[in-house]
């Protein structure tokens, strides 16, 4: 179609006018400046000289302008002819199949299903996952259905995206309408209205393609041509538009990757003329999927191995490598990474910045919520919703519950060769080193918060923190607990600026996971803690570790594994670190029945505890009195115990206050006290109905029923539902003392209630539990008052 009339081809009159007039007035500028030097000074002179190359430069600068801003009206006015197939007069163009097209035919078909349906259809998808090829190819196959034409347009031709104004006027083109006079929307739509009536009545179809943003196509939605149809190819925010059909397109399954792989291999020439096929190759499977099946990439790395005569096994280990090396360690980069990295156009579309945050979030191993993504990334939190709405937009990224995103599982290798590819190491491990201390920040306060609900005494003191701490771990604990175990098989140690966090958020995890009593993994996090490099070059860390896992093993009834393991705490510890552990290898030692070995180690504690540890003195106190109450040492007993329990008020913890009750009631018992020992029963239970704590409550309950059964007879029933109590709050658990001993009192207040034989039954269980809890003196006592029923009534019990 020829250029209309009056609008010339050649440079605007106005430029030329300008560029003349500029060039003349700089020569005038000089001729009187040499005149002027015959009459002036030369100072004179050397003004006017530089106004005369100060005129010519202007009067250039512009006509450039004037003759650049003519152009660019004229392109937004009027497009190329190139723009279209063909033009109207010369009959309908013939679309071009895509090449390379392979397989997707169940997708094809369904596209061609809805063209028959519906007026409007648009094949969306994330960039580069095929939506072109399905649409160009499902056109087609309709070609027999529009025998008025067939119309292809890119609306991203050049790599530029077109205004509405652009294809519209692109679409008057190719029907002879007349293209809109300007952006304005009413000129728009005029030419809108215009094209739909020459379309109205005609058998056609029209593939726009390559639709980034869904204003391109705006004025011309809903169609309402009867006959004509309208195939449109892009990103997945047309699903919105109204009155279109959308079919969203996905990566290609396995089987057609590898087939596509294959298809491209064969079309290249060979290096090597007997290559394996890649359809039998197991390998080819696994390379494709870590390729995310993304056709572009695969199609290219297919042509490229068999082009140069790859291994399929070496291009495998290589995408391996660029994937599962950790993050701070760096390798050589492969060909087949590189290549796999430069032909992700959907990444290269993204902005810089949005780039650089799905790269860093492949550092996630799990879903991530904002301020967490804001502290990775290291920018503002604002800034971060408009980057994860990018992501989001061009299917980078998922979201999960709790307003958190992850990369896509599929895309998670893409992302991983992309952070590696374009991210230097020591930004690698800048990034690692935020994330990791953003999480041990938050789970410090989370731990923190959780000591502050199980033992404050202040019932209506807030919380420190106004979200859920439990809410919190539990949304979380996928990506605490791969963080933790990240380094646990790596070859080297973790770096210095990775180190300190990940170790205090292994802390943190751990305290966690030992108040909601999840044992194995808080022994998994332990075990994976000594597993790394870090333990064996930081001894305070195995000491750590080893200290953590004799306190899991005493919670398991295991108090030689848990002596083995604090024995190794203690020798590993520095002086400081060493006061828990001793504190606790004396507690272990106070089960096994090693009196005087426990009261060493928990002088030894209290003497290596700083004096600004009033809870870890108060613990120790707490320990000494339980082992002195052991010994037969009541006064010592007695004294360590009240200072535990003192200090323990004075700090608000409700839970060691109420242990150190508890221990309490049994002194006073032993020294017939009996009125204090009522008095400190009573308050235990009482701070128990506040604190989560079964297993002391559970004891308090014991200490309390076996007092009262000896103190006062007479109030067998209520000793019996104290026992009765404490009985259900052990069921389900291990057989332990404990455990053996409250069926033994429990069978002492039946037999005081009259009832011998619920009494028997009670010793009979009793002997059963403190035999396989290896509880000698309990198992006697049992089997004493067993003896002693089963006695003959002429002989004395």
């Amino acid at each position: 179609m020829s250029r209309p009339a009056g609008r010339s081809r050649g440079p605007g009159r106005l430029s030329v006018l300008l560029a003349v007039g500029g060039v003349l007035g700089g020569g005038v500028s000089a001729l009187l400046g040499n005149v002027a030097g015959n009459l002036l000074s030369e100072l004179s002179v050397q003004v006017l000289g530089s106004a005369s190359v100060g005129v010519v430069v202007l009067g250039l600068l512009a006509s450039f302008l004037v003759e650049w801003r003519r152009r660019r009206r004229d392109q937004l006015a009027e497009p190329d002819e190139t723009d279209a197939e063909a033009p109207a007069a010369a009959g309908p163009p013939t679309l071009p199949y895509p090449a390379g097209f392979t397989g997707r035919d169940d997708e094809v078909q369904a596209v061609v299903d809805e063209l028959k349906q519906h007026h409007a259809v648009a094949v969306v998808g994330r960039r580069a996952v095929g939506t072109s090829w399905c649409a160009i190819q499902a056109a087609n196959l309709c070609r027999a259905e529009f025998p008025d034409g067939l119309y292809h347009l890119d609306l991203r031709r050049g790599g530029r995206r077109r205004s509405a104004r652009q294809v519209l006027a692109a679409l008057a083109r190719i029907l002879g309408t007349r293209p809109p006079a300007s952006g304005r929307p009413d000129d728009l739509a005029h030419a809108a209205d215009e094209v739909r009536r020459q379309l109205d009545g005609r058998r056609i179809l029209l593939v726009l393609d390559n639709v980034d943003d869904p204003a391109q196509v705006r004025p011309l939605l809903p169609p309402t041509a009867r006959t004509c149809r309208l195939l449109l190819a892009g990103t997945g925010a047309l699903a919105a538009s109204q009155g279109v059909a959308a079919h969203w397109l996905g990566e290609p399954d396995t089987d057609d990757a590898v087939e596509l792989f294959a298809a491209a291999g064969a079309a290249a020439p060979a290096a090597r003329p007997h290559r394996p096929d890649p359809r039998t190759d197991p390998a080819v499977r696994d390379i494709v999927e870590l390729c995310g099946r993304q056709p572009r990439t695969v199609a290219e790395l297919g042509r490229r191995t068999a082009q140069h005569g790859w291994r399929h096994a070496d291009v495998l280990d290589a995408l391996r490598r660029a994937v599962g090396t950790p993050p701070h360690q760096e390798i050589d980069a492969s060909p087949a990474t590189l290549l796999v990295t430069a032909r992700d156009t959907a990444y290269h579309a993204l902005s810089a910045e949005a780039r650089r945050l799905w790269r860093l979030m492949s550092l996630s191993p799990a879903p991530v919520d904002r301020p967490t993504i804001a502290a990775l990334a290291d920018r503002r939190p604002d800034r971060v919703a408009a980057l994860l709405d990018e992501l989001a937009a061009g299917a980078f990224v998922v979201g999960a519950p709790g307003d958190r995103y992850e990369v896509r599982p599929l895309l998670g290798p893409y992302a991983r060769m992309h952070l590696r590819d374009d991210e230097p190491v020591r930004r690698r491990v800048a990034a690692q080193a935020r994330l990791t201390r953003h999480l041990a920040r938050r789970a410090d306060r989370h731990v923190a918060s959780l000591a502050v609900a199980a033992s404050t005494l202040d019932r209506d003191r807030p919380l420190p923190l106004d979200d859920d701490p439990y809410g919190w771990f539990d949304l979380h604990q996928e990506l605490l607990l791969a963080v933790v175990k990240v380094p646990a098989g790596a070859a080297e140690t973790l770096p210095r600026r990775v180190r300190r966090w990940w170790f205090r958020l292994a802390v943190a995890l751990c305290g966690w996971l030992a108040h909601v009593e999840r044992l194995d993994e808080w022994d998994e996090v332990c075990r994976t803690v000594l597993a790394t490099p870090t333990a064996d070059d930081r001894p305070e860390i195995a000491g750590w570790a080893h200290n953590e896992l004799g306190v899991l093993r005493r919670r398991r009834h295991d108090p030689q594994g848990a002596a083995t393991a604090l024995t190794l705490a203690v020798a590993e510890r520095g002086r400081r670190g060493t006061a828990q552990a001793r504190m606790n290898l004396g507690l272990v030692l106070l089960d096994l029945g090693q009196l005087d070995d426990a009261v060493e180690h928990l002088e030894l504690s209290r003497r290596h505890r700083s004096s600004a540890d009033r809870a870890g003195h108060a613990l120790t106190q707490l320990g000494l009195g339980a082992a002195q109450l052991a010994r037969g040492e009541l006064e010592i007993a007695h004294h360590h115990l009240v200072r535990a329990a003192n200090t323990f008020r004075s700090l608000g913890d409700a839970r060691g206050y109420a242990a150190a009750l508890t221990n309490l009631v049994l002194v006073h018992a032993e020294m017939g006290e009996h009125l204090d020992a009522a008095q400190s029963w009573r308050a235990a239970l009482r701070e128990y109905e506040s604190v989560a704590d079964p297993t002391n409550r559970a004891a308090a309950l014991l200490n309390a029923g076996a007092t009262l059964l000896g103190a006062a007879p007479g109030q067998a029933r209520q000793a019996y539902e104290m026992l009765a109590e404490s009985r259900r709050l052990r069921e389900g658990g291990p057989a332990t003392p404990g455990l053996g001993r409250t069926l033994l009192y429990l069978g002492d207040a039946a037999a005081a209630l009259g009832d011998p034989d619920e009494a028997r039954r009670h010793w009979v269980d009793a002997a059963a539990i403190c035999e396989a809890a290896r509880d000698a003196e309990g198992q006697a006592e049992a089997d004493a008052r067993l003896a002693g029923v089963d006695a003959p009534a002429d002989e004395p019990a």
